[in-house]
């Protein structure tokens, strides 16, 4: 994949941090670009790829779209919280994930095919 099409991310954020592999794919790459071309601020990936033996996708019935690298998990809080899911609805992204009480507050984002909006 070219990381260079992707100019405000890099493949480092991606990888897997059980195999290290970053095997995102590149239509969800250009919508994710997308939304942070919009957005016009930095925005940080908490978690991208997760291949299928990753602890957290071995606890799941089945692996999820982490391991399908159509998805990743943005570290924003509060209002730009809100503006992130704005934007992302509007580009299309059907799987919308949230989580911010507590720590580690994110807004996962992913393309499955049927919509699905949940907290954590």
């Amino acid at each position: 994949m070219d990381w260079s099409a992707y100019p405000n991310f890099e493949e480092h954020e991606f990888r897997c941090r059980h195999c290290g592999k970053a095997s995102m794919v590149p239509e969800f790459m250009e919508r994710l670009q997308a939304l942070r071309t919009i957005y016009g601020r930095p925005l940080t990936v908490s978690s991208g790829y997760r291949c299928e033996n990753h602890p957290v996708e071995k606890a799941k019935p089945f692996p999820g779209m982490h391991s399908t690298g159509k998805a990743a998990d943005l570290a924003v809080v509060g209002g730009d919280a809100l503006d992130v899911l704005k934007i992302a609805l509007d580009l299309g992204f059907k799987g919308i994930g949230v989580q911010q009480k507590g720590t580690g507050r994110f807004i996962h984002l992913d393309m499955r095919e049927q919509p699905a909006i949940w907290s954590y």
